[in-house]
C-alpha cells in the first residue's frame, strides 16, 4: 500500500463527518461533482412519494394548509439560513438562481436611489449572471461595467448603484473576499449582491455578520436539493422595507387572496416571492436538508480544506510533474471546496476518468474540475481519484 493510501485510511478513521455518508445514496464511484449536482440524500425518495401519493393524491388542495405547502418558501428559507449565516425571516425559497439574480440586481439599483446609474459585475462570473446583469442594466438605464473582483474597491464611485459578485469562482474555485468587498461597496453607498451557488453548504458565508444586503444561491449543489431544485433569495432585515422586486406576483402581495388590482408588497422577505411555489421539488429540498442535522458549517469547512489539501498532495505524489497545473489558490483563505487542474486534452481526460469511476467535470478550454462535498466524500475517495488521474494521464 502506498504512503498516501495509508494516510487516507488514518484520516478516514478520525473523520467526524464520516457517518454522514450513510445518509446518501452512493455506489462505488468516486463522486467529485457535487459542486454541480449533489448526491441523493436517502430520505428524499420516501418523502417525495408521500408528497405525491398522500399530500397530493389524497389531501389534494387541502395540503396547501394541512401539509404546509403555502408556507414552504419561508419555512425552508429558515432551514437554509444557518448554513449561510443568516437569522430567520430573511430568506425565501423559490424560482431559479437566474430569476433571483434579476430580482436582487434590479431591486439593488432601486434601493441605491437617484444619481446612481452604474452596475459593476464580476468579470469572471458564471455566464448567466452576466447575461442577467446586462438585461438588468438595460431595464434600469444603467451602464454595465465588468470588473475583476479584486479591482472592485478601486472601481467604485458615487455613480455606482450595485455590484454583482460570486463568492467562489465557478471555474477556478477561487474564494473571493466577501467581508472586505461588501464593506467597500457599502462604504461607497452602493449595494452588494452576492451569488452563493458555489459556497453555500461548503464554507461559512456570514451574511448577517458582514452586512450583506442581498444574496442569491442555488440548492442543487452542496445543499443536495436535486436537479432543478429551487433557488433562494436573501434580503437583509434592515433593507426589507425598501426592497422593490421587479417581479411582483400574487404570492408577494400583502393580501394574496384578496385579488386586488393594485399591488402592495408583503412584509419582510416574502416580497421576494412571485408565483405559486414548485411544491414537488421544494419539499424534496426540505427533506434533503435534513442531512445537515447535527452538522456545523465550520466542521464541513475544516474537512473541505483537509480533503482539498490531501488531493493536492496525492496529485503531487502520483501525477508526473508538469502534466497538470493547479489553478485553484493554495491558500485556505482563497479556496472554495473544489480543485481545478489545467490539463491538455482536459475534455477527453475527464471522459476517461468517468469511465474509470472518478466523476468530476470539464470546463472549456482546458480545466478539470473536482468538487469535494465533505458530507459524503472521504479521504480514500480522494486518494483513489488522484491515483486514477495519474494512471489516466500515463
Amino acid at each position: 500500500m502506498s504512503e498516501p493510501a495509508e494516510r487516507a485510511q488514518k484520516l478516514d478513521a478520525v473523520d467526524e463527518l464520516a457517518g454522514k455518508r450513510a445518509e446518501f445514496v452512493l455506489d462505488d464511484v468516486v463522486y467529485l461533482d457535487g459542486n454541480s449536482l449533489g448526491a441523493l440524500p436517502a430520505v428524499v425518495p420516501g418523502r417525495v412519494e408521500d408528497v405525491v401519493r398522500r399530500q397530493w393524491g389524497e389531501l389534494r388542495i387541502r395540503s396547501w394548509e394541512e401539509s404546509g405547502w403555502w408556507t414552504a418558501p419561508e419555512r425552508i428559507g429558515d432551514r437554509i439560513a444557518p448554513l449561510v449565516g443568516a437569522a430567520p425571516g430573511q430568506i425565501v425559497v423559490g424560482d431559479s438562481t437566474s430569476v433571483n439574480v434579476l430580482k436582487a440586481l434590479v431591486g439593488a439599483v432601486r434601493m441605491a436611489g437617484e444619481g446612481r446609474d452604474e452596475l459593476l459585475v464580476d468579470a469572471t462570473t458564471f455566464p448567466t449572471d452576466g447575461y442577467i446583469a446586462e438585461s438588468a442594466a438595460r431595464m434600469t438605464g444603467c451602464t454595465l461595467r465588468p470588473v475583476a473582483p479584486a479591482d472592485v474597491p478601486g472601481a467604485l464611485g458615487d455613480r455606482t448603484a450595485a455590484v454583482l459578485l460570486n463568492h467562489v469562482d465557478y471555474r477556478t474555485g477561487r474564494l473571493h473576499d466577501l467581508p472586505g468587498l461588501t464593506a467597500a461597496v457599502r462604504a461607497a453607498g452602493a449595494v452588494a449582491v452576492w451569488d452563493l451557488c458555489h459556497s453555500a453548504g461548503a464554507l461559512p458565508v456570514g451574511l448577517d455578520e458582514h452586512g450583506v444586503d442581498l444574496a442569491v444561491g442555488c440548492t442543487y449543489k452542496y445543499l443536495n436539493g436535486g436537479p432543478g431544485s429551487p433557488a433562494y433569495l436573501y434580503v437583509r432585515r434592515e433593507v426589507q422595507g425598501r426592497f422593490d422586486s421587479p417581479l411582483p406576483g400574487w404570492n408577494s402581495h400583502v393580501e394574496p387572496f384578496g385579488m386586488r388590482s393594485d399591488f402592495e408588497a408583503a412584509p419582510g422577505a416574502l416580497r421576494g416571492r412571485v408565483g405559486t411555489p414548485d411544491i414537488l421539488s421544494m419539499l424534496a429540498l426540505e427533506a434533503a436538508l435534513e442531512v445537515w442535522d447535527g452538522v456545523t458549517v465550520e466542521a464541513v469547512r475544516a474537512k473541505s480544506l483537509a480533503l482539498t489539501d490531501f488531493f493536492l498532495e496525492c496529485v503531487a505524489a502520483y501525477v508526473p510533474e508538469g502534466r497538470v497545473e493547479c489553478v485553484t489558490p493554495v491558500a485556505h483563505g482563497e479556496r472554495g471546496s473544489q480543485i481545478a487542474l489545467r490539463c491538455d486534452d482536459a475534455g477527453d481526460v475527464m471522459k476517461r476518468l468517468i469511465d474509470r469511476g472518478v466523476v468530476g467535470d470539464f470546463r472549456a478550454p482546458d480545466v478539470l474540475r473536482f468538487g469535494f462535498t465533505p458530507l459524503y466524500v472521504g479521504f480514500a475517495d480522494v486518494e483513489r481519484a488522484a491515483r486514477v488521474l495519474a494512471q489516466t494521464l500515463a
